[in-house]
Order: C-alpha cells, then structure tokens, then sequence
C-alpha cells in the first residue's frame, strides 16, 4: 500500500488509520541500454579518459534559411596517458567532414554517435595536443524545447529568424562535435557564430570581436574564460536588442546584459528589473558568490521556456510572473516572483558551477535548483512563506522511482529530482536544526568544489563531514527509494509507540513531534517499535508530527 496519508496535508496533523502493511511497493524494471547508450554515457572508457580536455574553438556558419551549419571545433587537450586512439562525439546525422591533426587528414570510424580517431603516431602523457574537425548538416531539431533537444528553428513577430540551442540530456553533440560527457568540462572556449548580416549570435562568455565577412555573414567571436559544461554551450540568433546593468555583489560589479527581441523590449526592462538583482541578492546570500564574474550575467530571450545556459541564461517565460502565469506550488508565492528567472539562473551555482559527472546524479542540479526559489521566497518574504513555498511544491511529487539514474548510460533518475529533492533537503535543514549553519554548508558547497565536476556521493560525504551528522541514511531513503519513510505510532496500555517503516536498513531520522498546544521536540525512533517517554499522556487527538517541514508518512494505530 502507499504510506502517503498525511505528506500532502497543508498543516501539522495526524489522524488514525488502519494498521499499515510494512510491504515494499514493487519498483519498475530496469531499462534495456544498448551499447550506444554506453558509448555516448560512460565515463571511463580508455578512448575518453586518455585525454583531458583543456580549449575548444567551436567555429559554425549558420544558414537559418536551410538550417544548415558548416564549421569546426579545435580540440586542445593533455594527454592523460600515452594512446593513439580516441572518441569524440558528434550525432550521426551530422557529417564528419574531415579530421586533422598537425595540418594533415587523419582517419576516423563512426559508431552511433562517437567517433573514433586514430592518430599516425603515440601521444605522449603529459603532452598538450590538439585536433580540428570539421563538420556539417542538418541539425536535429527540437519538437518541443527544452525537453526533447536540438535546435529550436522559428521567427520573430517581423518574420524575421529566431534560431537558439537546447541540449541538456541528449548531449551537445546533437549540434555540434565535441567529447560529450560532463565529467570533464573544457578549462575555457572560443565560440564563434557566423550569421546572416543583419542578425545577431549571442553565446556564452563575453563578446571580443564582431566582423563583416565577405559573403554576407558576420561572425560574432564570444569568449567564455571559466569552465564550462557542454550543454550549456549555446547558440541564440535573431535580431536582438541589447541593454545592460550592472550589479555590486560579493566580488565586486557584476555585469548584467539582455539581449531581447525588439518587441520585447519594454517589457524586458521591467521584468528583468524587478527579478534579476533580488535574485542575485538571495543566490549570493545561500550559496555564495555568482561563480562567473568573468564571463557575466546574461539574459537572452529564447523561442522556449528556458535553459541555464551559463552566463548566456535563455529566457522564454513571456514576461509574466509565475511559471507561465502559474504557481507551480499553488501556494501564492510563486505568482510573486518570474519563474525561470529565478530558477534557470540558479543552475549558475548548481548545475554550472558545480556539475554532476554523470546525468544519474541529475539531483545536484536540480534538487538544489529547486529548492533555491524556497530560499529566493524566504528572502524576499520570510520563512514561513519559503516554508509554505516548498510545503506546496509536494503536490508536484509523483514518488515513482528512484531519484538517482543508473550510471554510465546517460540516464537521468525520476523527475522527482525536483520537488522530492527539494522537499529533501529542506528536512535535512529542519533535522539540522540550525539556519545558519545550514547557509554556511550550502555556501561550502560552492566554494569546495568551485567549478568542478562532482559525484553524488562527495555532496553527500562533504554535507555529512561539514554538519557533524550523519545524514546518509536519509539521503539514501529520499534518493535511492520511491517510498517515503513513515512514521508508525501505536498507543498501547497507556504508553506512546513509535517506529519507521523505510526501505533503509535502520533508518533512524530524528522528528519533530509535540502534544497540541507544547513545544515541539525531537524524537528519534528506530526501524522497531519502543515507547517514546516524551510523549507520555498523548492520544491519538492530541499527537501532533511535524509533517510540515517534513516530508514523510504518518500512520497511527
């Protein structure tokens, strides 16, 4: 049976049910990967840990008329160990048109989507090296970004082309060739867009040069000098407008630059105005200072909802608080505030600055990110509005699988990663039972592992190091499980009973209860029924679990 009787409820309560059946629920079967899957998720292969990647000069034309690209990418790299073999990845309806290497075509074999090249003599480990390849077609593109992935084709309200990127998941090698896998980020990149004069590229990093070419294309040169992970590298093109600002934060005057359509405009500077630096404001007071000075702060409008895409954040929610005009928490805090806003540039600390290896740890983007609106509402209006904000991000919770992916296949968990992840660590806080320290371990995050790519598990060891606690047992329940623990309370001969009914072998999280109208306490029950002599004299009318703040089950006998 579902141990969810109380998760859902708005206020603390407790009613009294029927004896709970302590049963598992059945988790579904596991998927059938292919070796494609393989090769485009593991992260250990000879062929990609062999090299290091260090630079990229992503250079592409595009013909939006056609959508068509033409270009390269310069791979620079260090040598890890000696080889003369490795793979990059690049989609297999894109065509390699060459590879070269010290001014000369090398061969190369394709395999789905990797490509395997093989050099005409050892790299020596430790050596700095470099390849060009050189590409071109038909890009894949995006029946519905963000979600499925691609390049987003469509026009502006002049009819004019409106063209942006959006990959994460299906990998940066959908659109252009690159060693796909975010274990290891590029140091810094040259991005260079060429489009139709009259039309403008805005990508991530800072703008160098813009040049008039001779066959009616300018090329816009961006330069991103901090690490960056693939699916954030982006392309937006369209006939942009631009207006900027400038934010004094934790490390000085950040720059702020929107790139918008021209209808768009007015609307922009209000919007843009009234979310951006409270933003920054919240993200730099939890979790540190915004992590790109270098390369800056940028909104840029998208012809879809949104996408973290760092330093260039694609922007696509109308100009209109709410997601889309809606409260995702149903609460009435989140018409307060624009959504993807807030959001989308929260990834700039999880998900950018700090990035999962492998997309099964999905959760430290998205868990983190999410639960960042919470913190946004609480700085903007309290905590008890940041309280009530993630109380009612619950209702978006399906509880179907386990958070956490399976590895080396480039498979995300459930879409539980947000709500429940969120959910999750706002009981870690309430278990924690100190705000301040609690801000000061979300800022340690940050700055331990400042653009780094990361595992779940250093989270989970560097939470647990740094509070003083133990929580792996609860990362473990919330992560790995579709079940809640749940908390079963029995009243017996007078005396109060309590244990937790969870997947985790002794599951022991401690839990606020009260009897109505005293203070609350924590308990600490075990995966076996004993008396809890805090409660003595409580009934089943008078027992009051927090189930505010937490998030489980509560069943009474």
């Amino acid at each position: 049976m579902k141990l969810l009787t109380l998760v859902l409820l708005p206020a603390f309560f407790l009613a009294a049910t029927a004896r709970p059946v302590a049963a598992q629920l059945l988790q579904p079967r596991p998927a059938a990967f292919t070796r494609a899957d393989s090769l485009r998720g593991s992260l250990t292969t000879p062929l990609r840990t062999c090299y290091d990647i260090n630079y990229y000069h992503l250079d592409v034309q595009l013909d939006p008329a056609k959508r068509y690209l033409r270009g390269s990418n310069l791979f620079r790299f260090t040598a890890t160990r000696d080889f003369t073999r490795l793979q990059f990845d690049l989609f297999a309806n894109l065509q390699v048109d060459k590879v070269q290497y010290k001014g000369k075509d090398v061969p190369f074999t394709r395999e789905a989507n990797a490509v395997f090249v093989t050099f005409p003599q050892p790299i020596q480990q430790g050596s700095r090296d470099e390849f060009t390849v050189q590409y071109s077609g038909n890009p894949t593109v995006a029946k519905k970004a963000p979600w499925d992935g691609g390049l987003v084709f469509t026009t502006d309200a002049a009819g004019r082309p409106w063209v942006a990127s959006a990959c994460q998941g299906v990998g940066a090698s959908i659109w252009w060739p690159t060693k796909d896998q975010q274990a290891d980020e590029v140091d810094s990149m040259l991005i260079s867009i060429s489009v139709p004069q009259g039309l403008k590229d805005v990508s991530n990093g800072r703008l160098r040069k813009t040049t008039k070419l001779k066959d009616g294309y300018t090329r816009f040169d961006w330069a991103v000098r901090n690490p960056i992970n693939n699916y954030d590298v982006a392309l937006n093109v369209g006939d942009f407008q631009h207006f900027s600002d400038s934010y004094q934060g934790e490390k000085g005057p950040l720059t702020l630059d929107y790139w918008v359509l021209p209808e768009n405009v007015t609307k922009a500077k209000t919007q843009f105005a009234a979310n951006v630096k409270p933003m920054l404001k919240s993200m730099e007071n939890w979790f540190g200072p915004y992590p790109f000075y270098q390369d800056g702060y940028k909104l840029v409008d998208a012809p879809h909802l949104g996408m973290e895409h760092q330093s260039a954040v694609a922007y696509g929610n109308k100009y209109q608080n709410g997601y889309l005009g809606k409260d995702r928490s149903n609460t009435g805090w989140g018409l307060k505030w624009d959504f993807i806003i807030i959001h989308e540039s929260g990834h700039e600390w999880f998900g950018n600055n700090i990035t999962s290896q492998d997309i099964a740890d999905m959760w430290v983007h998205e868990s983190f990110t999410t639960y960042s609106e919470a913190l946004f509402v609480e700085t903007q209006f309290g905590k008890t509005a940041g309280q009530e904000y993630i109380h009612g991000q619950r209702r978006n919770i399906q509880n179907d699988a386990g958070i956490i992916g399976p590895y080396g296949v480039n498979k995300e968990g459930s879409s539980d990663m947000y709500d429940k992840g969120s959910a999750m660590l706002n009981t870690l806080r309430t278990v924690l039972n100190n705000d301040e320290k609690w801000r000061q371990l979300l800022r340690g995050l940050s700055a331990t592992f400042y653009h780094q790519t990361v595992t779940g598990q250093q989270i989970i060891d560097y939470i647990n190091r740094e509070s003083g606690r133990d929580f792996t047992k609860i990362f473990d329940q919330y992560l790995r499980h579709r079940n809640l623990p749940t908390l079963e309370i029995r009243f017996e001969d007078g005396k109060t009973l309590a244990r937790w009914v969870a997947d985790v072998d002794k599951f022991d999280m401690p839990v606020r209860v009260r009897v109505k109208g005293g203070e609350y306490q924590f308990i600490r029950p075990s995966t076996r029924f004993a008396e809890v002599k805090e409660l003595a004299g409580a009934t089943r009318e008078s027992l009051e679990v927090d189930t505010f703040n937490y998030y489980i089950g509560v069943l009474v006998d």
